[in-house]
């Protein structure tokens, strides 16, 4: 058999099968014959240069693997966004007095707590359950938001309705006064006088003054303070605060005399009557009676009862308002607590 022969004619030793050209093969291409196409060929139709220059380039992600499937894009993370930074400068009337939190100034005071806790009230801690449970009240408004500073010299601060006096400086006492003592701060003939059971107070700078009168041969409870607005509200008829007496009068009363001292009596000065009365004893041809009024006027009790046919024998002045005498001795002092300034406070709209 003879061997193939070269382009010119001689036979090609080394080769023992030549490849057909492609004008052999009917003028088709590799890829046309079913074969791999050639790097030129496929960087034409994938677009990329440099697979057309026969380079070896990056792999399409959107190509088909062995299998024939198409592979999926990597999942890419999700970037945040930087927040954008507004230097626009605001509005001078940006916030209106509407948008501004209802409630009490929060001013360069004392924190309301502390009042509480120096008027002796309850502790810091007691005093903040009691703002939160909304029972402190400042100048007519609830109060429940803690770290509220006040005015202590002005602002008017109640518990459960109760008025709190919050001033260091005011000074609120009840005295027993005995019998035979005058009702003054002093007496130029020499006789005892509140003033003298006050004395040392007054040499300290203590402003005092007692709250009404009672006569010489009265005795019981007499308030001293240096609240004049408190004084004179207590003293003043319009604001109508009890006053309580235990009287023993002459004879035994009849049942008609109450009655008689609740209807009114008509005196020189014009008509008085009792609020309240109870015989509590009939005795040796005495009665010992309790009466309630708000009568300020001088000597009331025994010209009521002398109007009536039983004149005074013995008078005390059991209570003012809140403030009871209870079994305090004659001539001593004592301090009022906070629930009985309150109480006074209360009666006189302060």
């Amino acid at each position: 058999m003879k061997k193939p022969a070269r382009r010119d004619g001689t036979p090609d030793r080394n080769n023992k099968k030549q490849r057909p050209t492609r004008s052999e093969a009917g003028g088709r291409t590799r890829s046309e014959a079913g074969g791999r196409p050639d790097r030129a060929e496929a960087g034409h139709r994938s677009g990329r240069p440099d697979a057309a220059k026969g380079k070896p380039g990056r792999p399409d992600p959107a190509a088909k693997n062995k299998r024939g499937k198409p592979k999926s894009a990597k999942p890419q993370r999700a970037q945040a966004q930087a927040p954008k930074i507004s230097n626009a400068k605001p509005a001078r009337h940006q916030y209106s007095d509407a948008d501004r939190p209802a409630g009490p100034p929060q001013g360069d005071g004392m924190r309301l707590q502390k009042v509480l806790a120096q008027a002796g009230v309850a502790s810091r801690r007691a005093a903040e359950e009691l703002i939160s449970q909304g029972r402190v009240e400042v100048d007519g408004r609830i109060v429940i938001e803690q770290g509220l500073r006040i005015d202590p010299e002005n602002a008017v601060v109640r518990v459960d309705g109760v008025r709190v006096v919050v001033q260091k400086d005011l000074v609120h006492l009840a005295l027993n006064k005995p019998r035979g003592w005058q009702s003054t701060m002093s007496d130029d003939l020499g006789r005892p006088c509140v003033g003298d059971i006050v004395s040392e107070r007054v040499a300290a700078g203590q402003r005092l003054f007692h709250v009404g009168r009672l006569d010489a041969d009265t005795e019981g409870l007499l308030l001293l303070t240096n609240d004049g607005d408190l004084a004179h509200r207590l003293m003043h008829p319009s604001f109508e605060v009890s006053k309580t007496y235990l009287a023993t009068v002459s004879g035994a009363l009849e049942r008609g005399v109450g009655k008689k001292l609740k209807e009114g009596v008509e005196l020189e000065d014009g008509p008085a009557k009792v609020d309240t009365f109870t015989l509590l004893d009939i005795n040796e041809g005495k009665s010992l009676v309790r009466v309630t009024l708000h009568e300020g006027r001088k000597h009331i009790v025994r010209r009521l009862f002398d109007a009536v046919g039983h004149p005074v024998i013995r008078l005390v002045r059991t209570d003012i308002g809140a403030v009871a005498l209870g079994d305090q001795r004659p001539g001593t002092l004592r301090v009022l607590g906070r629930g009985e300034v309150g109480g006074l406070y209360g009666a006189v709209g302060l």
